[in-house]
């Protein structure tokens, strides 16, 4: 006769196998817990300082590092020490505070003879004939 699973049950062997011990293992661990000690030192953390028994639970997933997170603290503004206790009102004289507006700037002189395209949408100004000729040149190599 077989046995068969139930519908609803995970199987028939629950329970995880036990951790074999070797030398070389326990060898390899000690190396490993070295540098997480030193790697948690460095990075000042330390709730994550383990010792030896503690950190091999840490690496088959029996042991959890408990990190108690700090109290938050309200934040409170620091007060000025420009602040003044004199309170000044602002001037009203019966003037507004409108200026006029400023004159767009365009280009009167005779220097820039035109304006040539050098690479698809560079505009470059042209002063002289050389200067077009140049321009020319660099778009046809």
């Amino acid at each position: 006769m077989t046995m068969h699973l139930l519908r609803g049950t995970p199987g028939l062997n629950t329970k995880k196998p036990k951790i074999k011990m070797t030398k070389a293992k326990i060898a390899k661990y000690q190396v490993q817990w070295k540098k997480h000690n030193k790697w948690a030192k460095s990075n000042r953390l330390h709730d994550f300082i383990l010792s030896f028994d503690d950190y091999i639970d840490y690496c088959h997933g029996k042991y959890k590092v408990q990190v108690q997170a700090a109290p938050r603290k309200l934040y409170q503004q620091p007060e000025s020490p420009h602040k003044s206790s004199k309170q000044y009102p602002s001037v009203s004289n019966g003037m507004s505070g409108n200026t006029f507006k400023k004159e767009p700037q365009r280009y009167t002189g005779t220097l820039v003879k035109g304006i040539a395209q050098m690479h698809k949408s560079n505009a470059v100004p042209v002063i002289d004939k050389q200067s077009a000729i140049d321009i020319a040149n660099m778009r046809r190599n």
